[in-house]
């Protein structure tokens, strides 16, 4: 194994370790824990501490304190919800979206005491909330809303409004807190009920959190307002529970308007009480504070989350509720925000967890530190998503926050500063104005609470800022305590741990402490102390409830560590010795008992013992020992000191009160204890006992100088005198004493230096077994000479000593024997009468005795002994070395060197590679090599460390000049070469790859060229500083390992050959940025694992391996495998606890052995380096295997070998979300394809054979790496039944070649005739494709000539707006229209085509009415307009009017136009009363059959939706749908024209309706005429016709030609103009289309044509103005059929015996056969049609016009509020709306739009065209068939992709943003104002006045019977109108 794969094995388990074990030292202690399945949400404590409530997603857990096990569990999900309804609780509300399994996320959990219950509020059913028991709160204490009557006593019901039902938020991630506010008066009868404030980030429509592509309702905004407090009584009356109105007209929220909710994101952190009331009773005042963020918005860059404290005043203590109004929290409520840090993006800008408390820091000015209220926060700073965020802890003084409401409430009504408060408008309760000076006098109420007369609310502009106390990465949560003079921050990460830092009165940091929660996961924003015991700290992460110990003292087992280690909550407690919680510590409040960290490590307990050092030869009675540092009073207490081994003496305390001195009996001679062996003295550790607990000890020493000198017998005098004790050397006596007068010494030696000592010298070595006399010198031998010596030589080695003199003794005839090479032996002198002393050695002499038999192989190794003073000589005769023992030695000299191996065999030019020459002779000393060896010519410098004589050398190779190589030669006298050769070679180095990897490093890189494997040194470096390591080399390639670094860059590759300079050093590698993955998929897998994981990410093409680890539960680490840069998969590893629960497993990866980090996720720079542990990015859940069977669970299954078969396999539910390319069937070895995959059946087929030998196959299903064998497969079938298979086959056989032959026979004929057929349909196919495509070339041509020749803004031929209004208004069913609307007479003159206004009454400028009717007429109409204009009159007015049965459809539309008219200035208006009418029609439709509404236009308020549309849609279809429409009719009139068109029954050759198609084959010829014409602005022009035109239709054209850019009204009429033709120069023809050379056929007259006239190709035409109307010929259509005809007879009168001889002779043909025609007319015409389609259903802009938006999410309200979720019904309502009632209409009256002509032959085309729209937008499925009507099949293959674009049009306009009604009125008043003075308002208001006399009585009854419109008494004000009208108006109009 490679060592990288090795350390990636064995970090894996080690970082698991490291973060799931906390260490001892950690500072913090987890005590218990409380695991839940699911995500936890919130939890509580009761008021004691003595019961947990947790709530997690879909769960309730009820624990006990302070073990927390389980007492209770309740499920609260998942439900069938849907975010869009109401809740089921509102008994009056119906929902009709899809309710889906939607899950509990807990928003509110609010224990409140007194009334025994706890307030649990949901995600679920819009925010709602039940109160449980908190005795148990799986039980609900009061079902709200109730089930029967209000206090369960038979009383009124409960009317349950959606307010007192949405309170919490009700989206997973939207914020909500909650607060119990208790009642603060006496427990009396006036006391005020309990309220619970609430704080919910909004969720309704507009905001991020609520459902896109859904209805419009939104129950959020009318009934869940941002801030609310809400009645919490629920002893009371129940119809007021979670109410928030204060009186019928307050109520007590705080709401922000619905425009600036996207300003205005507000995110709640925690609600807290400041000052905190007593846990009983009544306290003082208290202020409800909110701590939130105002959200970034997502939209603005610039725009930044800020942090925001709110501040609402409660009641003040025994207040009582009925003395006056409750106030408002908006009286009271005032914002300012907390800025930690720098301002701007450096700062850290959102909140995240706040904590009040009171701490002595000094946070302001040098002053010395009060305990003050503070408010702790942890803020953090924004960061990219995924990150890990940089945050910091602050504190924010509470008087400084008070101090800043003072002076903005001063600012703004006393000294106005507009920099320093502002009012907030935004909010709907508020006064709204701004800041304002008041000549008042604000009481300190009003400047801390506000007024209700006073501006509110406000927000501080300015921020309180503080400077943060610390940085770090992640934190989440805080909480604090002030202990001991230390303030005590405990703080919780996203990763799972909870740090703990104490902080001195100076903010700074004394100690940090930190321990692993949970890994993982993160720590919930709030953390709780117990109540009951403050040492102890609740708190939550994502999947846990911990209890957490404040401090774990007892790690420390002394005093100095326990204070040392500045931890506030530990000191140590003496009468214990032991280090605690001083609440642990018995009578830790009396002096002295408990020692606090702060008062630091000198005052630990200590003792002095006087003497420390006691001799063992004196009597001690009694010690004195002296108390240091913190000792209680011991007076009267049971004292005595002990000496271990239950040995105690008495202890006394001289004095009462004085702890200084303690006298204690010493310790009995008897029970001294034993002196450790070759030890000359003992420690006694002593304690002082007190009331049986030894509290504070020390140790003294007994000592012997006897066995000092024992124990060192060769160096007695030296260590005896040494001793830190006092000790005496007696010369004489030869021994060490304690008492010097035991010495019979006449001189006292005073220091070491004075006793006798050998003095060291060097002696020579002396061989073995040769006698030899040593000499010894000594110093200060005070010996006399009869004092007798031995000398000593280690083990039995004596000799005799003889004294030369007074300090030299001789050791006479040593003779000393070695088997070794040498061998040292000591020397000493010894006394001979005392064997065990000696004098003095304190540096030890020794002597060296050689043996030259050993350990020399060789001559020179005999030889090179010399040097260490060995006589040896080498004997060649005999090769061995031997003892010299000739004098004078002989010179001798040695065999020539031999060399058997050099290694290495080449080296780099450079030379330096570090050469081993090894063999025999090599030298006999280094000296003798320092020059000796060469490679050829050049110098290899041996190493004198590495030389070993004669055997080895190692020389380091000096630099060549060039590539050689030679032999290696050592010349030491005589010359050794060596065999092999050595090589100076130069390596080379061509390229690396890969040449780019991560900057993690990891990558294996190989780097190739030549001659790598040259020298003994190589390395390669990155940049010259990091070293690629795992090192490998061939002779053309190196592989290693890429270090890591911290920067994306290229570096260079240095190859480098002993440590000279790089080869090649342009090879670069590119260290690019890491790979991320950014998210795996599946997160599941079954507990044997195997399945495959993908990571999606991206930069996966650098990573050369990958392997995945899953802590705690996986079994191994899997290899994954790399397939693009952008995917790896992984098989999953097998989980080795079966009994795992869902709590995800943590996930890691090893990229190139590197651990996978993310690096937006490095250490924090504040990081301690324990705390910087690895957080696991991704995690894996694990569930059981899955489980199959077969379809009866039949274990054996028979089947025949040879037929098909097909598996059914069951599966059980699992919760891994398996694909069905995850599963695998084999039968045996052969694979069962996998056809169908559902939850529950697999089906499988196997094609193949299944012969096999054996009869039993095993039927298996595999699932990554788990396999089940669910089956045994029996290859059954007996001899008989394939003797009956055969059999049955060859009959089968015979039968089919009969069958075979009969067929044939038949097929040859039927393929005869289909061939026939066949070449029939394609020619036919073949002539209408070319038709077509001629057809459509030549329209193409046409149409470009037409666009380009057509001015854009002037050719197209738009209605003004008025005239547009009109037509569409008025088209036929108003008398005023018939009868008023008419065109003037066109007054032919020179001037053709001037503009002529329209003069319908409408459009004129003034009302025309006698001046002696003016008067009354003027204020009647006025006081009727003023009518009208009143929302409750006009409503009635309209119903009245309908309700009478002789008000026809006629006049309804009428009435609408009218109206739409009359209110035309005020369109808000007008569209409101229109929404009011259209929700009574909804209303009457939705009780019958809904699908129907606004089918057709039988109301008024139908024709005023169409009216509506049209002025609505106006500027839409000018800008967008004009030009193509206009193309289109363009197109239609140029097809037309371009066949053959009979003149009187209309009937064209091309056309799109069957009913006005030719079915003649009319071969009609184009002729290119020369036309001259004095009008339109042109003179002369050329026009194409067809021979087969009549004249009238020629005059069309050339009028088309000429005035194409010209009004159609401003064109001359047919009947007004004359064609002459000049058929030489000479004669000229005026041409008619009756003559009197027009034939005649059947007794019809025909009319004449261009070819009846023979006139040719280019002929010459002048057109002119007649001076007189030609009334020979009326309209050519209105002829009589009977007379005349044009190009085919009626066909009623073509009887066989009439038919004339023309067509007599013409081809049978079907008519039929003509209609493809129609689709050649459709093919030319079809991309016209799909521009307008594609114009009328596109988003311009990605917005539709404002109507179409505004108007269909109108719809889908009214239909949600009906409970129609039929999608089909909401789609007919949009069609019926916009496309059949607006654009159908626009389709088929172009002239509505364009000053044009339709004709009735384009009117048939456009009705075809309407209707493939109308069909688009249906939703019903065309049945189509041969006898369906051609006007539907000619585009039935196209209905489909139309409808598709209508659907898409529908959801694009349903997803977009919703419209506000500011948006649209704006829109609308826009309108208004365009077109101010277009109409005559007056006499639409006459024309409704009509009505309104003709229906008088029904209309007063109507408006007497209504209850507001009497309440405002308008039929008395309609009254005056008639009245006013009918004063002498029948005079007044007999004489207009």
């Amino acid at each position: 194994m490679a060592p990288r794969e090795r350390g990636a094995k064995v970090l894996a388990p080690l970082l698991l370790l490291l973060a799931l074990l906390g260490s001892p030292s950690a500072g913090l202690e987890v005590q218990h824990k409380f695991l839940s399945p699911t995500l936890t949400n919130n939890f509580a404590l009761d008021g004691l501490g003595s019961k947990i409530y947790l709530a997690a997603v879909n769960r309730l857990y009820q624990l006990s304190g302070p073990n927390l096990t389980l007492e209770v569990e309740e499920q609260v999900g998942p439900v069938l919800d849907n975010p869009l309804c109401h809740a089921p609780q509102l008994p009056q509300a119906s929902c009709e979206h899809l309710k889906v399994e939607t899950n509990n996320y807990n928003k509110i959990l609010q224990p409140d005491p007194e009334q025994g219950i706890v307030v649990v509020c949901g995600s679920i059913y819009q925010g709602f909330c039940q109160l449980r028991s908190m005795a148990n709160i799986s039980a609900v204490a009061v079902s709200f809303p109730p089930g029967g009557a209000a206090g369960g006593g038979g009383g009124d019901p409960v009317t349950v409004f959606p307010s007192m039902l949405n309170i919490a938020a009700n989206h997973p991630n939207a914020s909500t807190v909650g607060l119990v506010l208790r009642p603060a008066g006496p427990a009396g009868g006036g006391r005020p009920d309990t309220r619970l404030l609430v704080g919910a980030t909004y969720t309704g429509f507009g905001s991020p959190f609520f459902p896109r592509n859904q209805s419009l309702e939104d129950h959020r905004f009318e009934n869940t307002p941002e801030i609310a407090i809400r009645a919490l009584n629920a002893r009371g009356d129940l119809a007021k529970l979670f109410t928030f109105d204060l009186n019928p007209s307050d109520d007590n929220i705080f709401k922000i308007k619905q425009g600036a909710k996207a300003r205005h994101k507000l995110s709640f952190v925690r609600a807290f009480l400041h000052p905190a009331p007593p846990p009983r009773g009544p306290g003082g005042a208290s202020y409800a504070y909110l701590a939130l963020n105002s959200e970034a918005n997502a939209g603005d860059k610039e725009s930044h989350s800020h942090s925001l404290l709110a501040r609402i005043c409660l009641a003040e203590p025994g207040r009582n509720a009925s003395a006056g109004e409750t106030k408002k929290l908006t009286e009271s409520y005032i914002q300012v925000g907390l800025q930690c840090g720098a301002g701007g993006a450096d700062g850290f800008t959102r909140l995240v967890s706040v904590f009040p408390a009171s701490a002595a820091l000094q946070l302001g000015p040098p002053a010395a530190p009060q305990p003050q209220e503070l408010l702790f926060g942890v803020f953090e700073r924004a960061a990219p998503p995924g990150a890990r965020q940089h945050s910091a802890l602050c504190a924010f003084r509470f008087a400084d926050i008070e101090r800043s409401i003072r002076q903005a409430r001063n600012s703004c009504f006393v000294e106005p500063d507009s920099g320093l408060v502002t009012v907030l408008d935004s909010v709907v309760q508020g006064t709204g104005p701004a800041c304002e000076k008041r000549n008042i006098q604000l009481q300190p109420e009003q400047l801390d609470c506000g007024a209700a007369h006073l501006q509110h609310p406000l927000a501080i502009l300015q921020p309180i800022k503080a400077t943060p106390v610390f940085k770090y990465q992640g934190l989440t949560s805080v909480a604090v305590s002030s202990v001991n003079n230390y303030t005590v921050v405990f703080l919780g990460t996203a990763n799972g741990r909870l740090l703990k830092i104490n902080l001195n009165s100076a903010t700074k940091i004394i100690s940090r402490k930190s321990v692993s929660v949970a890994y993982g996961e993160s720590v919930h924003p709030i953390m709780q102390f117990d109540p009951s015991d403050s040492s102890y700290l609740y708190l939550m992460t994502s999947y846990q409830m911990t209890r957490v110990k404040v401090a774990a003292c007892d790690q420390y087992t002394t005093c100095t560590e326990c204070l040392a280690a500045a931890d506030a909550y530990c000191g140590w407690c003496t009468m214990e010795t032991r280090c605690s919680l001083q609440h642990e510590c018995i009578n830790s409040t009396e002096p002295n008992f408990w020692t606090s960290a702060s008062e630091g490590v000198q005052q630990c307990p200590s003792m002095t013992i006087m003497p420390s050092e006691i001799n063992l030869d004196n009597e001690n009675k009694a010690m004195i020992i002296q108390i240091n540092g913190n000792i209680p009073s011991l007076s009267g207490m049971e004292m005595s000191c002990d000496y271990g081994n239950n040995i105690y003496t008495v202890a006394k305390v001289p004095g009462n009160d004085v702890n200084s001195f303690i006298y204690c009996n010493f310790l009995p001679r008897e029970k001294y204890p034993a002196f450790p062996p070759n030890q000359d003295h003992v420690i006694v550790q002593t304690a002082i006992r007190v009331n049986g607990k030894n509290i504070v000890w020390a140790n003294f020493t007994i000592y012997d100088c006897k066995r000092t000198g024992n124990i060192y017998p060769k160096t007695a005098c030296t260590s005896c005198l040494s001793t830190k004790w006092k000790c005496y050397w007696c010369t004489k006596k030869y021994m060490c004493v304690s008492n010097y007068s035991d010495c019979e010494d006449s001189l006292k030696m005073n220091s070491t230096t004075d006793c006798p000592r050998i003095v060291p010298a060097s002696l020579e070595p002396m061989p073995t077994g040769a006698s030899q006399d040593i000499m010894i010198s000594l110093a200060n031998a005070a010996f006399s000479k009869d004092t007798v010596l031995e000398c000593h030589f280690g083990t039995d080695r004596t000799f005799e000593a003889r004294w030369v003199n007074t300090s030299t003794v001789q050791c006479s005839s040593v003779l000393l024997h070695t088997s070794e090479k040498s061998h040292i032996f000591p020397v000493n002198l010894q006394l001979k009468d005392k064997p065990d002393r000696f004098i003095d050695s304190p540096q030890m002499m020794t002597v060296e005795v050689y043996n030259c038999a050993t350990g020399s192989t060789d001559c020179s190794q005999c030889l090179g002994r010399e040097d260490m003073g060995h006589r040896c000589i080498w004997s060649e005769s005999s090769s061995i070395c031997r003892l010299n023992t000739e004098s004078p030695q002989i010179p001798v000299m040695c065999p020539a060197p031999e060399i058997r191996k050099i290694e290495p065999l080449s080296g780099p030019l450079e030379g330096g590679t570090l050469l081993t020459i090894r063999g025999r002779n090599l030298g006999r000393r280094f000296s003798d090599v320092v020059n000796a060896v060469k490679i050829g010519s050049v110098r290899c410098a041996p190493l004198w460390d590495r030389y070993m004589v004669s055997e080895a050398i190692v020389c380091q190779t000096g630099e060549a000049p060039s590539i050689f190589s030679d032999v290696v030669t050592v010349n030491v006298s005589r010359e050794g070469k060596s065999r092999e050769r050595y090589s100076y070679v130069l390596p080379e180095v061509q390229s690396v790859a890969p040449g780019a990897g991560p900057k993690a490093g990891g990558t294996k890189v190989t780097i190739r060229g030549s001659n790598l494997s040259v020298g003994s040194d190589l390395r390669v470096l990155v940049n010259s500083t990091k070293q690629c390591t795992n090192l490998t080399r061939t002779a053309t390639t190196i592989t290693c390992t890429m270090p890591a670094v911290e920067l994306t860059t290229a570096v260079r590759l240095c190859v480098q050959f002993e440590n000279k300079s790089c080869i090649n050093d342009n090879i670069t590698f590119k260290y690019e940025r890491n790979p991320i993955i950014t998210d795996i998929n599946p997160t599941r897998s079954q507990i044997s694992g195997g399945r495959i994981i993908t990571l999606e990410g991206h930069g996966f093409l650098m990573v050369q391996n990958v392997s995945m680890v899953v802590h705690s539960i996986g079994k191994e680490q899997t290899n994954c495998k790399v397939h693009t840069d952008t995917m790896i998969t992984c098989p999953s590893p097998a989980a080795s606890n079966l009994t795992v629960g869902s709590k995800p497993a943590p996930v890691d990866f090893y990229i190139n052995g590197r651990l996978y980090t993310d690096d937006r996720l490095a250490p924090d720079e504040y990081m301690y380096p324990e705390e910087a542990q690895h957080t696991s990015k991704f995690s894996l859940e694990y569930y059981a295997d899955p489980q199959f069977f077969t379809a009866k669970k039949e274990k054996w299954i028979k089947h025949h070998p040879g037929e098909p078969l097909t598996l059914v396999i069951h599966k059980e539910p699992d919760n891994l979300s398996l694909e069905s390319d995850e599963y695998q069937v084999k039968i045996g070895l052969l694979s069962c394809e996998i056809q169908i995959v559902s939850d529950k059946v697999i089906h499988c087929s196997v094609n193949e054979s299944l012969s096999t030998s054996e009869r039993q196959l095993p039927v298996t299903i595999q699932v990554g790496k788990f396999n089940q064998t669910i089956a045994m497969l029996h290859l059954g079938g007996g001899e008989t039944a394939i003797i009956v298979s055969i059999v049955i086959c060859s009959i089968l056989l015979l039968l089919s070649v009969v069958g075979l032959f009969v067929f044939c026979t038949k097929s040859r004929r039927a393929e005869r005739y289909w061939q026939k057929t066949l070449l029939q349909m394609e020619e036919m196919e073949s002539q209408i494709r070319e038709e077509i495509r001629k057809g459509f070339a030549e329209l193409q041509t046409d149409m470009t000539d037409l666009t380009k020749e057509l001015n854009r803004s002037q050719g197209i031929p738009f209605l003004e707006y008025k005239h547009f209004v009109t037509r569409t208004f008025f088209p036929k069913c108003s008398s005023l229209y018939e009868e008023r609307y008419v065109l003037p007479s066109q007054q032919l003159n020179s001037q053709v085509g001037c503009q002529v206004q329209e003069t319908h009454p409408l459009l004129s400028g003034e009302w025309k009415i006698p001046e002696n009717c003016r008067p009354n007429m003027e204020e009647g109409i006025a006081l009727f307009s003023t009518l009208l204009n009143n929302k409750h009159f006009l409503i009635v007015f309209v119903h009245a009017l309908e309700q009478q049965k002789d008000f026809a459809v006629r006049d309804r539309c009428n009435l609408a136009s009218l109206l739409t008219i009359a209110l035309h200035g005020k369109l808000e208006y007008y569209t409101s009363i229109m929404k009011d009418l259209l929700v009574d029609l909804i209303d009457a439709s939705a009780s019958k059959n809904p699908k129907l509404m606004l089918r057709r236009t039988e109301s008024v308020v139908e024709k005023m939706l169409t009216n509506w549309m049209s002025i609505c849609m106006y500027s839409f279809l000018r800008e967008t749908v004009g030009e193509p429409f206009f193309l289109l009719l363009c197109a239609i009139k140029q097809q037309i024209n371009k066949g053959s068109i009979d003149a009187i029954t209309g009937k064209a050759r091309y056309t799109l309706n069957e009913e006005w198609l030719l079915r003649e084959n009319i071969e009609a010829k184009p002729r290119n005429l020369n036309v001259s014409f004095q009008g339109c602005g042109m003179d002369s022009l050329s026009v194409r016709v067809m021979d087969t035109d009549t004249l009238s239709q020629v005059k069309e054209k050339i009028l088309e030609a000429f005035c194409k850019n010209v009004p159609y009204s401003q064109w001359p009429r047919v009947e007004d103009v004359d064609l002459e033709w000049f058929a030489t120069s000479t004669d000229s023809y005026v041409l008619r289309d009756l003559d009197d050379t027009s034939v005649m056929e059947d007794g019809r007259k025909k009319l004449n044509t261009l070819a009846h006239y023979k006139i040719p190709e280019g002929a010459s035409l002048a057109m002119s103005l007649s001076d007189k109307k030609d009334t020979t010929l009326s309209r050519v259509k209105d002829l009589d059929t009977e007379k005349y005809f044009h190009l085919v007879l009626p066909t009623d009168e073509l009887i066989e015996h009439k038919k004339s001889h023309r067509q007599s002779h013409r081809k049978k043909v079907l008519p039929e056969i003509y209609l493809t025609r129609l689709l050649s007319t459709k093919g030319t015409l079809q991309k016209f049609l799909d521009d307008l389609f594609k114009a009328i259903l596109c988003m311009r802009e990605d917005k539709p016009p404002v109507a179409i938006k505004y108007f269909f999410d109108f719809l889908e309200e009214q239909a949600e509020k009906r409970g129609i979720s039929d999608p089909d019904t909401l789609h007919i309502w949009k069609t019926n709306s916009l496309p059949l009632r607006f654009w159908v209409n626009i389709l088929k009256n172009p002239q509505f739009v364009f000053d044009i002509d339709k004709t009735d032959h384009i009117d048939a085309c456009l009705s075809v065209i309407a209707q493939a729209f109308i069909d688009a937008c249906s939703i019903s499925d065309l049945q189509l068939g041969k006898d369906s009507p051609t006007n539907k099949l000619l585009y039935a293959k196209e209905i489909p992709e139309y409808r598709k674009i209508v659907q898409h049009y529908y959801k694009q306009i349903h997803d977009m943003p919703p419209l506000s009604e500011q948006e649209m009125n704006a829109h609308l008043a826009e309108e208004s104002r365009k077109y101010r003075n277009e109409f005559n308002t007056n006499v639409a208001m006459a024309e409704i006045y009509k009505y309104a006399k003709r229906y008088r009585t029904q209309i007063v009854n109507a408006l007497d019977s209504n209850p507001t419109t009497r309440r405002t008494q308008l039929q008395h004000k309609f009254e005056q109108v008639i009245a006013l009208m009918e004063d002498n108006i029948y005079e007044c109009c007999s004489e207009a």
